[in-house]
């Protein structure tokens, strides 16, 4: 099925596209290379490997190649161009993904390896894309770095939290049942104190924990999208690399045929073959631009990130930590009423327990003595009681003797 398209000229009487084949050797005259940024590749309905049929109505039937660029030239202003379209197979020949493998073996072999295979390795070695690769890795070791020492400072400040938490608890408890004033108000000041300072922790912790997404968020999704990019990009750079040197084979080969007079079989019946890896070769092309593109894009955005992000990060944290030691220490420091004046003689109204119902209430707590470092209450019992026990004391004794 034949197509056609009419192009405008461009600066220097050009369309942007060179002509491969055409009499004596090769019956059609095909499309090579569309150069960029020229009308032909903007307009993006001429591919390499297309056959031309006709050009402004005349037939190219045994048109030589220079025969096929003097009629494109001498149109003026506009070309209008008939022509056939090849198309790609779907899968790629054995010998590219051979060639492919080859190209990601030499990316990886040293220097002095290649040299003494003779392998160049130049294109490969000088891509500054892949040596970013190397500092996007340091970059997320760093990230997962601030990120792990973060997530231990929220663990700790929840456990200090929680620990004041309960703190004020017991200190508000003691000052409720403290008889003697200024006591109270002393505990219950202290546990303020402490309940002010886990509302601070709790401050902290909020301040902190959308820190810790941000930079899950760069480890978890930008990092490895950035690195699956990178990763594509180099498959496709492998494989436009393997067309173009099997591109380059080939050439070679029509050129030393073509140079002693005998023309390749292949090239006499059309090319075909040659055409679909020029085809190839184009597609691999543009994809191989794109994804250049979209790895400098990325790259940019993760340095930019890296930069002004990683520093607004620890800014954040090493803020949040200074306003809650700040506002701790202010916290704590009004609340330092040491000495407390405690009360500690109490009255007891009931009395032990395994008493009878009309003896309760008779025992009270007298008096407090210091004894070892022990505080040991001693108890006033009543008369017969005490003979009771004195009594039972006796008779253990008297036991023990006749045994």
């Amino acid at each position: 099925m034949a197509y056609s398209v009419t192009l405008e000229k461009g600066k220097n009487n050009m369309i942007g596209i060179s002509i491969g084949g055409g009499a004596p050797f090769c019956p059609v005259v095909y499309i090579v290379q569309l150069f960029h940024r020229t009308p032909a590749y903007e307009d993006g309905s001429l591919c390499p490997g297309d056959q031309l049929v006709s050009i402004n109505g005349t037939s190219l039937v045994e048109y030589t190649r220079k025969q096929t660029a003097d009629l494109i030239q001498s149109s003026q202003g506009t070309v209008h161009i008939t022509f056939n379209r090849i198309h790609p197979p779907k899968e790629k020949s054995l010998d590219i993904s051979m060639k492919k493998l080859k190209h990601k073996i030499v990316e990886k072999m040293k220097e002095s390896t290649a040299d003494t295979l003779g392998i160049t390795r130049a294109v490969l070695v000088n891509d500054k894309l892949l040596k970013k690769l190397d500092h996007l890795e340091h970059t997320s070791k760093v990230c997962a770095g601030i990120a792990f020492n973060a997530r231990d400072v929220i663990i700790q400040v929840k456990g200090l939290a929680r620990g004041h938490h309960n703190m004020s608890s017991v200190f508000n408890n003691i000052g409720v049942y403290e008889p003697h004033t200024d006591a109270s108000v002393a505990f219950a000041n202290f546990g303020a104190a402490h309940k002010s300072m886990a509302e601070e922790g709790d401050k902290l912790v909020s301040r902190v924990g959308p820190m810790l997404k941000d930079l899950r968020t760069f480890l978890t999704k930008a990092v490895p999208d950035t690195k699956l990019t990178i990763k594509k990009y180099q498959s496709a750079k492998f494989e436009f690399l393997s067309y173009c040197l099997k591109v380059k084979e080939m050439d070679d080969e029509e050129y030393e045929c073509n140079h002693i007079g005998q023309p390749l079989p292949r090239v006499m019946t059309g090319n075909y073959e040659y055409r679909v890896l020029l085809r190839c070769r184009h597609a691999t092309k543009r994809k191989f631009m794109k994804l250049r593109s979209d790895v400098l894009v990325k790259l940019q955005l993760l340095d930019n990130k890296r930069v002004q992000d990683l520093a607004f990060q620890l800014e954040r944290l090493i803020g949040g930590m200074y306003v809650y030691c700040r506002q701790s220490y202010n916290v704590l420091k009004p609340a330092c009423v040491f000495p407390i004046e405690v009360q500690l003689q109490l009255e007891e109204k009931q009395g032990p327990i395994g008493m009878e119902e009309g003896e309760r209430g008779t025992a009270t707590l007298t008096e407090v003595k210091k004894k070892d470092d022990d505080d040991v209450p001693l108890l006033d019992l009543p008369a017969e009681e005490a003979k009771k026990e004195e009594g039972e004391k006796k008779e253990e004794v008297v036991d023990l003797i006749s045994i």
